[in-house]
């Protein structure tokens, strides 16, 4: 096996980081940066043998990258730390680095919402390119929804990287605003425009391919209230995005 390694990004994330670095223990090193915690999660990462590298925030997929740089393996498994390596899963990390057949190779992420794990739509499988050599892929530069760039083939991994959002709806519908706030201000630098079209069409389209053709509706009122979320979000990021350019006069 290659060696790995793993590598996070973090802020107060305390309450999930013992439970994420308990599942990497099968990586030669762990590498947690850090913007400036003030609850116990360097303590958490040192304790569990992480190497901790403090950076000022920089954006997630700057920060990500900044992340893998400070691997000492090419090889690396990216998480975030509400995220773990489900046994399955590590297991056949272990086995693709036995003898590798691609240089990126993609998981399924599964998403628990409201207490329920969910298993279609959105939710579930949500594959994410998280292992990869990086000589051959990086993370975009994308303030939000970033995502690992590649030009190659992925392999594909069985098992899943389990993802534990807030129970705390108040807490995850702040997260999604502050999340869709970026998301319309890199498209507003990037000179993008928006419409009516796109404030309509935008929500009914994801609302229809999640919860009717990857059979959301199988996920009951979490599944109902995810996707929801979902296309809300799709809404307001037009909807910002609007507000940004009508206040420049564009």
């Amino acid at each position: 096996m290659v060696p790995v390694s793993a590598v996070l990004i973090t802020r107060n994330a305390a309450a999930t980081l013992d439970a994420c670095l308990e599942s990497l223990s099968f990586a030669d090193e762990i590498v947690v940066v850090d913007s400036g915690s003030s609850d116990a999660t360097v303590e958490i990462a040192q304790r569990r043998g992480a190497r901790v590298v403090q950076k000022e925030w920089l954006g997630f997929g700057r920060q990500k990258q900044y992340a893998v740089e400070q691997a000492r393996h090419d090889w690396v498994l990216c998480l975030d730390a509400d995220e773990r390596v489900a046994p399955e899963l590590a297991a056949n990390i272990a086995k693709a680095l036995a003898t590798p057949v691609s240089p990126v190779y993609r998981m399924p992420r599964r998403n628990r919402f409201l207490g329920r794990w969910l298993a279609h739509g959105e939710g579930y499988p949500d594959w994410s390119p998280r292992l990869f050599n990086r000589l051959n892929a990086r993370w975009s530069d994308d303030l939000v929804h970033e995502k690992v760039l590649y030009a190659v083939t992925p392999g594909t991994l069985e098992g899943d990287l389990m993802h534990d959002s807030s129970d705390d709806l108040a807490t995850y519908l702040d997260r999604q605003n502050r999340y869709t706030t970026l998301a319309a201000r890199q498209a507003y630098e990037l000179g993008r425009s928006a419409n009516v079209i796109h404030l309509l069409f935008s929500p009914v389209v994801r609302f229809f391919k999640f919860y009717v053709l990857r059979l959301g509706f199988l996920d009951g009122m979490a599944g109902l209230l995810h996707i929801s979320i979902g296309c809300m979000n799709s809404y307001m990021k037009y909807a910002k995005l609007l507000e940004l350019r009508k206040a420049d006069g564009r």
